[in-house]
């Protein structure tokens, strides 16, 4: 399961607590003062045979004596009760009709374990979700909803708070409570034993009124799901992860999974908790450069200072914003930062912001202020909202020695941020300069690479399956050599010195290829210190990797200035190819010789076996290609690629303008490079764009056509769309496709596949019916669904 009742959890509309008390210090005493205090406005019930028909006690709500007594299906539970109740109540809550149920209780021995077992086996028939065991329970502050037992009640916020522990989840609640700070969700999820980090996160992904994500985890559970969900999400909003373990051996492979995903990974708690203010409080537009704007030479030396270490982030100013200050601002110190002298008065700050506003090169704003007579704070901060407008990158603000609720509350209103120190307004900034860069690094198109012929593939796999048919376990020397020679890799069999002569390598490279406990499949990387007293390289990395990921790794080396970086990208692609296609590979172990304008695979060893495990990021599906003849020419019918991009865009381009509004509902007119990429760029795992192509005259492929299915999280329904050239319709080309998405969608064990289209739209609607599919009304009256089951 996923995303599956995740709104029962986050959006509940009445609540029982099982096992509620008033008995100071229990837990169900906690639980319930923490929704009464919270003050939650839907149906609330307890349920404890001790207390049955009591009310006094328990704020006017009389006390049920059984789950079975409740008037109707709570829409969430809540159970502190012991661990050998809960199978029990989960059958009888989920027949009822129960969405969800938070466990608060710890599991602690094997007769705990047992219990859980069975209560999640109880749960599966009426697909209900369970939070924890173990845990302090789901917050949604904007319905007064604070289901657990936290130390505090969270106040309304834009972020979101996800984390596998209950302590840190209390001292994040007390920590933002003394400053004002909100939530849009919180949630510790406990043992996991069924929603987890990954279930979270593909619902904050599209949850709106959350603005960003901070994920505390120690353990990923399960991998392709969290990097499934984990991607989707950082393309739409930040996602901050800390992981505490720097020195165990896996932890730099959680490095490599957060950056592969789009994740901004922090140090300590402190860099998450600057994030609620910066994130939850603030409406930052993108923007990879600021301006320090302060009173004083002293602040702007340790302001500047701050942003240096932090990324150097601080913005060169063009010489017309220099004028421009000067002009208006006669006895300021132009430049960045921006010193307004001792005499500054709050007006000046304002006049600051202002003359900036038309030079957009100038960044974000960063006011940075020690109070003076004549400039206090409150009047400094008074005059960032009134002229807040001005900031057009938005605006963050540092004021030494804090500022009074207040005026905090004020500028936080506002959308201004407010931090205590330099260093935490830079660091702030520099993850959110490191969400953008990482977010472009998930869009980015890849250069194209020449193919490797289905030809040369299947020979490649032939002598894999070969060897294994042999009882051969694995390949070294010149066998290893051919085999990933048909990959186009320069393989030399043995080890030997130089590389020819006066050729000197620039550094060999450590490669392993093998499988982790968590993450299935990586690369490993290692190579030496350069100088001898730095540490030595160690990046691991998930595959696929194409040439955008691969020229990441090589960009990170300290040896990247001294070599021409494309032999070395091209090698790390072809051998990521050459594993995601023979999957009997599992497991490399060679030698990455990197010279000076070439790269060679020295002495490889591969380990063959029948399987192996599934790639935490779904490789290109190479068996959905087929080629056919279509009215004359040779049709290609294949999963669309990332580096489709231009010739998605053509495709697009080329259709007409009645067509696209059919399409997409709206009239369009063009697509820019993130729409491109979101079409291109797929995750194999829920989603697959099928296109049709033909080569024109100079031998380039151009596409006709395509299908797009894309899976909700628990894989129970899919939903279509299908375009063709204008001048190709009633070929036939439509139904091509159809027919494939269909028998793809349904191989996935996927129950239903549906589609909408414009009532106007009558081809489409002819379509649907021919492939099967029932045409039935929706509440939109120009619009009609396409329903077809596939069980």
């Amino acid at each position: 399961m996923t995303v599956r009742n995740l709104d029962a959890i986050f959006q509940p509309k009445s609540v029982a607590v099982i096992g509620a008390s008033r008995r100071p210090g229990s837990i169900g005493g906690m639980v319930w003062e923490r929704l009464v205090e919270g003050g939650f406005a839907g149906p609330l019930w307890a349920v404890n045979p001790h207390h049955a028909g009591e009310s006094d006690n328990f704020d006017g709500h009389t006390v049920l004596a059984d789950a079975g007594d409740l008037p109707e299906a709570p829409t969430v539970a809540i159970l502190c009760t012991r661990p050998a109740t809960w199978p029990a109540l989960v059958h009888r809550l989920g027949g009822m009709g129960t969405r969800a149920a938070i466990v608060v209780g710890e599991v602690r021995d094997e007769d705990d374990r047992t219990h859980l077992r069975h209560a999640l086996a109880a749960a599966r028939p009426h697909l209900l979700r369970i939070v924890g065991p173990g845990s302090l329970g789901a917050l949604t502050p904007a319905l007064n909803a604070q289901l657990g037992a936290a130390a505090s009640i969270a106040r309304k916020g834009g972020v979101a708070w996800v984390s596998q522990s209950n302590a840190l989840t209390n001292a994040v609640l007390r920590w933002a409570g003394a400053r004002g700070l909100g939530f849009s969700h919180v949630i510790a999820l406990g043992g996991e034993c069924d929603v987890d980090a990954g279930d979270v996160l593909d619902y904050l992904a599209s949850d709106p009124s959350t603005r960003a994500i901070l994920l505390e985890v120690d353990t990923i559970r399960a991998a392709r799901k969290f990097m499934s969900a984990a991607r989707a999400a950082a393309r739409n909003k930040p996602v901050l992860a800390l992981r505490s373990g720097r020195d165990d051996a896996g932890d730099a492979l959680y490095t490599a999974a957060f950056r592969r995903a789009g994740l901004v990974r922090v140090d300590t708690l402190d860099d998450l908790l600057d994030e609620i203010e910066t994130l939850g409080v603030g409406r930052v537009a993108a923007s990879d450069t600021a301006t320090l704007i302060t009173s004083d030479r002293g602040v702007a030396t340790l302001a500047r200072d701050a942003f240096l270490k932090a990324g150097d982030t601080l913005a060169p100013w063009s010489a017309e914003a220099r004028a421009a200050i000067e002009t208006a601002l006669p006895h300021a110190q132009a430049g960045n930062p921006l010193v307004l002298g001792d005499t500054a008065k709050p007006e000046h700050f304002g006049l600051a912001l202002q003359t900036l506003a038309p030079q957009r090169s100038t960044g974000t704003a960063f006011v940075v202020h020690a109070p003076t007579h004549s400039a206090p704070v409150e009047a400094v901060a008074r005059t960032l909202i009134e002229q807040q407008r001005f900031a057009y990158r938005g605006m963050l603000a540092c004021f030494f020695g804090g500022v009074d609720e207040a005026t905090r509350d004020a500028l936080h209103a506002h959308g201004i941020p407010v931090h205590t120190t330099p260093r935490r307004l830079a660091r702030a900034f520099a993850r959110l300069v490191d969400y953008r860069l990482g977010r472009e690094l998930l869009m980015q198109t890849p250069e194209t690479l020449p193919a490797q012929g289905a030809a040369l593939i299947e020979a490649a796999q032939g002598e894999a399956r070969a060897a294994l048919a042999r009882g051969q376990a694995a390949l070294e020397g010149e066998a290893a050599a051919r085999l990933l020679g048909r990959f186009g890799l320069h393989c030399e069999p043995e080890i030997h010195g130089d590389a020819g002569p006066g050729v000197k390598p620039v550094v060999d490279v450590a490669v392993e290829f093998r499988d982790d406990d968590n993450f299935g499949p990586v690369f490993h990387f290692v190579a030496p210190s350069p100088d001898g007293m730095s540490p030595p390289l160690r990046v691991y990395s998930l595959p696929p990797l194409n040439p955008v990921l691969s020229r990441d790794i090589v960009a990170r080396s300290p040896y990247a200035r001294y070599v021409a970086p494309e032999p070395t990208l091209t090698a790390l692609t072809q051998l990521s190819q050459a594993v995601c296609e023979v999957r009997e590979i599992v497991g490399v172990r060679l030698t990455l010789r990197v010279l000076p304008t070439a790269t060679l695979i020295v002495a490889p060893r591969l380990q063959l076996a029948e399987k192996r495990s599934r790639f935490a990021i779904m490789p290109y599906p190479r068996r959905l290609e087929e080629t056919l003849d279509w009215h004359g020419q040779r049709l290609t019918i294949r999963p669309i690629r990332p580096e489709d991009e231009e010739q998605h865009r053509r495709f697009v381009e080329s259709m007409t303008p009645d067509d696209l509004r059919l399409r997409f509902f709206s009239a369009v007119r063009s697509f820019d490079h993130t729409q491109l990429a979101r079409m291109t760029q797929i995750d194999y795992d829920r989603e697959m764009a099928l296109v049709a192509t033909v080569d024109d005259d100079d031998g380039k492929p151009r596409t006709l056509g395509v299908v797009r299915a894309v899976a909700d999280p628990d894989n129970e329904t899919a939903e279509f769309a299908v375009a063709i050239l204008s001048n190709l319709k009633g070929r036939g080309l439509g139904q091509l496709l159809m027919s494939r998405i269909v028998a793809y969608v349904r191989s996935r064990g996927t129950p239903w596949l549906v589609g909408e289209a414009l009532r106007e739209n009558a081809p489409m609607i002819a379509l649907a019916r021919r492939c099967g599919f029932t045409v039935t009304p929706t509440d939109d009256p120009g619009v009609v669904g396409f329903r077809m089951a596939l069980e």
